[in-house]
């Protein structure tokens, strides 16, 4: 029985200073510092429960995400848990539709961030507490705008098809988890020396797939991609990462010269809103063996939509905090399974490896049943700052054990890294003498 009022909001601006060793460093993001809004929802239950929600930033910013998330603190305080998740697609709906806040939206930008923070720490408090069945997951999605191609009847009918087998994936799970990839080694701002060094160590821990970011400069593109595909041999798997550079032409021009290198896909070739560019750009590379993939900076659920219905990408990338949290990440699961375009969330950053552990291995057993040309990104940053770390081993992430969403963060690195009076920053503003 899910029980307790939510009596206190509480949020963080908690920055950790990647930005000083190149890490997560892009094309279009140069500097990243890699963030989070972090959410607290405490209860008045007996037994003291907490809830705990982050959405990832890079920085500058948090400060203006804290305050959204302050904003819409009304529509959750106070509120019988019972009552939220009884109506939970209600809650959302109230959420993303405040008739005043709605205004700087709408289910996209800082007010989408800070929504999708609050709703992963009632996911986090929820998941503590009880089982869901299918029915339920599916009374926690909003349908509105998406009906056109899926309806509530058609949700329950995915879950209820994957129903066989169930227990076998979960057992397949338990022994082998979900593949995975990794970005960590050929970040834009690495020198030549840490990409070797990294793809090495890597390489000796059995990773078998590879991401390296593109999109700066063509040449060295060229010269980093074969220094990696030598490094890591023909056989193993490569993907490209652009970040939103490139113009739709440009995008094309760019891969065909990269396509020496044999990249299963190109990531955020042009603007994430550009559907009809992301189309063609994924319909001018087919013929070279390279998908498009795109959906770290998708809006919302409306977005996804129209890159299915227009055939724009081959790889469907969630993002657990972008979409508003679970419940609109059911939602683009059950449309990928539809239109049977393999889904292969985007991690990293500061806890979005221990969310989308979550999703990724509920999609493999309740919804797409399959694990082909699926992988999930790993980052292997921060991981030590939460309470319950993903745990990879052989390259695929292990099912976590502990209940809840996995978000909470040790107290103690909240505290040193609390923008700009936590002792990391005090230290560093003085340095930079700010």
């Amino acid at each position: 029985m899910v029980h307790g009022r939510v009596s206190r909001l509480s949020v963080h601006d908690v920055r950790f200073p990647t930005s000083l060793g190149g890490h997560g460093s892009d094309a279009m993001h140069t500097d990243p510092d890699y963030s989070a809004a972090y959410v607290v929802l405490e209860t008045d239950a007996e037994d003291g429960l907490k809830g705990y929600g982050i959405t990832f930033t890079l920085g500058r910013g948090t400060e203006v995400v804290v305050c959204a998330v302050n904003a819409l603190a009304p529509h959750v305080l106070n509120r019988e848990l019972g009552d939220i998740v009884g109506d939970f697609r209600g809650f959302y709906r109230q959420l993303t539709s405040d008739g005043q806040l709605r205004w700087i939206g709408p289910e996209k930008g800082v007010v989408h961030l800070a929504t999708a923070a609050v709703l992963n720490a009632v996911w986090d408090l929820w998941a503590k507490q009880e089982g869901k069945d299918p029915r339920t997951l599916v009374s926690c999605i909003d349908f509105r705008y998406i009906t056109d191609v899926l309806t509530e009847e058609e949700a329950c009918e995915i879950l209820r098809q994957s129903q066989v087998g169930k227990k076998e994936r979960e057992e397949q799970m338990l022994a082998h988890g979900y593949p995975a990839y990794t970005t960590s080694c050929a970040w834009l701002g690495y020198p030549d020396a840490t990409l070797k060094q990294l793809c090495s160590e890597a390489l000796k821990d059995g990773w078998t797939r590879f991401k390296v970011k593109v999109g700066a400069d063509l040449q060295d593109d060229i010269r980093r991609c074969r220094l990696i595909r030598n490094m890591i041999g023909p056989e193993k798997t490569l993907m490209m990462d652009a970040n939103q550079r490139w113009d739709v032409p440009e995008a094309v021009e760019w891969m065909t010269k990269l396509a020496e290198f044999k990249p299963l896909w190109i990531e955020e070739p042009t603007s994430p809103d550009d559907i009809l560019g992301h189309a063609a750009i994924s319909k001018a590379l087919a013929p070279l063996g390279i998908g498009v993939a795109t959906g770290e900076q998708c809006h919302n659920r409306v977005i996804f939509k129209q890159l299915l219905q227009a055939k724009a990408l081959k790889f469907l990338q969630i993002d657990s905090c972008r979409l508003g949290s679970v419940n609109e990440n059911l939602s683009v699961l059950l449309m990928a399974k539809k239109f049977e375009i393999p889904v292969c969330p985007h991690a990293g950053g500061v806890g979005l490896c221990e969310l989308v552990q979550h999703l990724i291995i509920f999609d493999f057993i309740s919804v797409s049943a399959s694990l082909q040309d699926r992988m999930c990104e790993y980052v292997d940053h921060l991981h030590e700052h939460f309470k319950y770390p993903v745990l990879i081993r052989e390259a695929s992430y292990m099912p976590p054990k502990d209940p809840g969403y996995s978000t909470e963060m040790k107290e103690d690195s909240v505290k040193k890294h609390r923008y700009p009076d936590g002792e990391v920053w005090k230290k560093l503003l003085t340095a930079q003498g700010n």
